[in-house]
C-alpha cells in the first residue's frame, strides 16, 4: 500500500508537521531494501547486450498478461481432443472445427474456435514431475522458474516466505520498470492457492516487498460471480482531507529530510530516493490507476461479451490495466486450485462441471479478450499466455497423484498438456508441437514450463539468464532455460 505520511487534517506545509523515521522508510513502498539503482542498471545493460537481442520476438512485448488456469484443465476435453481411442480416454464432448484447417476443439470452446487464428496453441507442454504432482509445487515452478525441496507433511509447499524465488512479474518490473505513473504489476481476482497454502509463487520473494504485485482480491467467496462490481481501491485514493494540490506541495518536505536525518541521506545516497518518492506520489495524484479500475465505464454490451462473472470481468479489467500502462497483469482463475464447482481440478464430475461451469466462462472471457485486444491494436504489444500447472490424465478413473478419481474424472498429468500464447509477434493460427494419439506425451517439439517462462522474458527484452542475487547474496539466473523462438513470426 502506498502511504503519504503526516498527521490527519494538518496543512501539508505546516512547519510543525512532523515526519518520522518510519515515514521516510515507507516512501517508495520500501524500495530501498535490497536494491540499488546501479544493480538495476547493470541488469538492464546485461539484457541489452544479450546474445538473444535481435532474435525473433526479442523485446516485442511492452506488457505481459498471464491468464493462469490454476487447477490443471484437461487438454483432452478442451483444446486437444482425440478420436479413435478407447472410451476411457475419449472425451465425452463432441469435436468442432476451428479457424485453423484440420484443427479441432471440443464443443466446450465454440467462441475460442472462431478466434484461434489470432494465437498459437502449444500442444506439447511437458515436464517430468519429480515431486511436482501437487498443485502448489507445479504452480511455483511456472511462476518462478524454480522448484523447491521444502514441503509440508501433506506434500504441499510451505507458505510463502522472504526466501522464495520471485514471481516472473516481479523480476520484469524490477528490470523493466514502467515509465508511466501506473501500477507496474497487478494480480486479480484471487491469490494462487492449494488448500491452506495461499500465495506461494505469487510474490517478489527475496527481491523484497517493493516488487510485490498490487493485489485486487474483492470480498466474497469463489462462488460469488458479482464480486468484480464491488471493487475497492481505497489505497489508491487521496484521503478525504487531502487535495491534489496540497499533496503535491507536500513534496517540498523532502527538502527537510537531510537537515532532520543526515544518517538517512548517508544510508540512501545511491538509492535514488527522489525517484521512488515521485513514483508513489504521481501514482496517487494522477488518478490513472483509479480510472483503470472503473469497469462501469465500459459499454454494457462489451461487459456482456466478456461474461458477467468473475473471470470474464477480470479479463476485461486486465485489458483496461494494460491500456493504462501496467506492465504485468496476472488473472488467476477464480477458484482455489484443488476444489470443486468451477475449479479445473476435475477428479470427479468432469463432464457436468466443465460443460456448465468452467468451460463456458473460459470460452467467453478468453475469446472476448483476444478479440478486444486485437481490435484495439494492443495485442501487437502484449504477450498473452494462458495455461495451468499441468493437464489431466488420458485415462479416466485412474490415480496418478494419490487422489481418488471417479469414472468421469481425470487426475493430474504433467507429461503432456496445452498452453495458449499470442500477441507481441507470436505466430497467428499456429500449432506448436504435437501430442501422441492419446494425449499422453509429446511427439514433436516438447516445451518445458521453464522454457515458456524464458520465452516470456525474451519477449519483454530480458535475457532469461540474467543474474539476480538472493537473500544470501548468491547469484541465480532468472530461469535456467532457453526461449522457444519458433513461436515468433
Amino acid at each position: 500500500m502506498f502511504r503519504i505520511p503526516g498527521a490527519l487534517g494538518k496543512d501539508l506545509c505546516d512547519k510543525d508537521l512532523g515526519m518520522t523515521r518510519r515515514d521516510i522508510l515507507r516512501v517508495g513502498g520500501g524500495t530501498m531494501m535490497g536494491l540499488t539503482l546501479n544493480n538495476v542498471l547493470r541488469g538492464q545493460a546485461m539484457a541489452a547486450n544479450s546474445p538473444n537481442a535481435g532474435r525473433a520476438g526479442w523485446g516485442k512485448a511492452k506488457h505481459v498478461l498471464m491468464i493462469y488456469l490454476q487447477g490443471g484443465p484437461s487438454h483432452l476435453d478442451l483444446w486437444d481432443p482425440k478420436e479413435n481411442v478407447p472410451d476411457k480416454v475419449r472425451s465425452a464432448f463432441k469435436t468442432i472445427p476451428t479457424k485453423i484447417p484440420g484443427k479441432h476443439f471440443t464443443e466446450i470452446l465454440p467462441q475460442l474456435a472462431k478466434v484461434n487464428d489470432k494465437f498459437t496453441m502449444i500442444n506439447s507442454m511437458s515436464y517430468t514431475p519429480n515431486g511436482l504432482f501437487n498443485h502448489t509445487a507445479a504452480i511455483y515452478q511456472i511462476m518462478t522458474g524454480y522448484t523447491t525441496d521444502k514441503v509440508s507433511p501433506s506434500g504441499q509447499l510451505e507458505p510463502p516466505n522472504a526466501k522464495d524465488f520471485p514471481n516472473f512479474g516481479s523480476n520484469i518490473i524490477r528490470l523493466k520498470p514502467p515509465q508511466e505513473p501506473m501500477l507496474p504489476f497487478v494480480q486479480l481476482p484471487r491469490p494462487l492457492q492449494e488448500s491452506n497454502v495461499v500465495g506461494k509463487g505469487g510474490g517478489a520473494g527475496f527481491l523484497g516487498k517493493a516488487f510485490d504485485p498490487y493485489t485486487l482480491f474483492p470480498d466474497g467467496d469463489d462462488l460469488d460471480m458479482g464480486k468484480m462490481d464491488r471493487i475497492k481501491i481505497d489505497d489508491l485514493q487521496l484521503r478525504p482531507d487531502l487535495f491534489s494540490v496540497r499533496l503535491e506541495r507536500r513534496a517540498k518536505l523532502r527538502d527537510a529530510i537531510n537537515d532532520q536525518m543526515p544518517a538517512i541521506e548517508a544510508a540512501t545516497k545511491d538509492l535514488s530516493l527522489d525517484s521512488y518518492y515521485n513514483q508513489a506520489l504521481n501514482l496517487i495524484s494522477s488518478g490513472r490507476a483509479r480510472d483503470a479500475f472503473a469497469l462501469d465505464r465500459e459499454p454494457e454490451k462489451l461487459r456482456d461479451r466478456y461474461g458477467r462473472n468473475t473471470f470474464g470481468q477480470s479479463c476485461l479489467l486486465a485489458r483496461r490495466l494494460l491500456e493504462a500502462g501496467t506492465r504485468v497483469v496476472e488473472v488467476i482463475w477464480p477458484k482455489v486450485a484443488n476444489s470443486d464447482n468451477h475449479s479445473w481440478d476435475h477428479h470427479v464430475g468432469l463432464t457436468e462441471r466443465m460443460k456448465g461451469k468452467s468451460g463456458p466462462m473460459l470460452d467467453q472471457g478468453l475469446s472476448a479478450l483476444f478479440e478486444d485486444l486485437d481490435a484495439s491494436g494492443l495485442l501487437d504489444e502484449t504477450l498473452v499466455v494462458a495455461l495451468g500447472e499441468f493437464g489431466r490424465s488420458p485415462e479416466k478413473g485412474v490415480s496418478t497423484s494419490g487422489n481418488g478419481n471417479s469414472a468421469d474424472g481425470r487426475d493430474h498429468w504433467p507429461y503432456c498438456y496445452t498452453a495458449v500464447i499470442g500477441g507481441a509477434g507470436i505466430k497467428r493460427g499456429y500449432v506448436h508441437g504435437k501430442s501422441d494419439k492419446t494425449g499422453s506425451a509429446p511427439t514433436e517439439d516438447a516445451v518445458h514450463p521453464m522454457e515458456l517462462l524464458a520465452t516470456i522474458y525474451h519477449s519483454v527484452g530480458i535475457d532469461p539468464e540474467t543474474v539476480v542475487y538472493n537473500h544470501l547474496n548468491q547469484p541465480r539466473e532468472l530461469v535456467k532455460a532457453k526461449p522457444v523462438t519458433k513461436l515468433f513470426a
